[in-house]
């Protein structure tokens, strides 16, 4: 299964951020979503990327963006891992049913029961303008993020 592309609609979802709330794509209609799908809180490579996007959060911010960070880890998981790493934007719980959202946009490991390390840029209508899947054992970056938000500000040209 290959992740959605660019001009596909991206799936609605409501998942887990906190034990008593819930973060939905729809809520953020009007607004850009950078939706990160990485394998695992703790794992080296997960934390240099989020770290990364939170080191970089004021550029995404200037494109009308939001930053939504997605694993099948639980939500006692992502608390602990987003208060040690001080992240500013949520992490959601693709927990239950594990990776159902992952799955809706070709973003699920059977093999081993984790997302993969896949990228989606999605504009206020709900529209994947970018995506990207990077190895899991490769950093992806954020060049890639902030030429496609950039190319959303300017109307879709270069």
């Amino acid at each position: 299964m290959a992740i959605l592309k660019e001009g596909s609609k991206a799936p609605d979802f409501s998942m887990p951020s906190t034990p008593d709330q819930r973060v939905s794509l729809s809520e953020f209609r009007g607004k850009n979503v950078v939706l990160v799908f990485y394998p695992a809180d703790w794992s080296p490579v997960c934390g240099d990327q989020l770290a990364l996007y939170n080191e970089v959060l004021p550029l995404i911010q200037k494109h009308n963006a939001q930053v939504l960070a997605v694993s099948v880890d639980g939500i006692w998981c992502h608390l602990a891992f987003g208060h040690e790493r001080k992240y500013r934007f949520p992490l959601l719980a693709d927990f239950e049913p594990k990776g159902g959202v992952a799955r809706l946009y070709g973003a699920y490991r059977e093999a081993d029961g984790t997302s993969e390390r896949a990228l989606f840029v999605i504009d206020g209508e709900g529209v994947v303008r970018w995506s990207y899947l990077s190895p899991v054992g490769v950093n992806p970056g954020a060049d890639g993020i902030l030429d496609a938000l950039e190319k959303l500000s300017n109307g879709g040209k270069p």
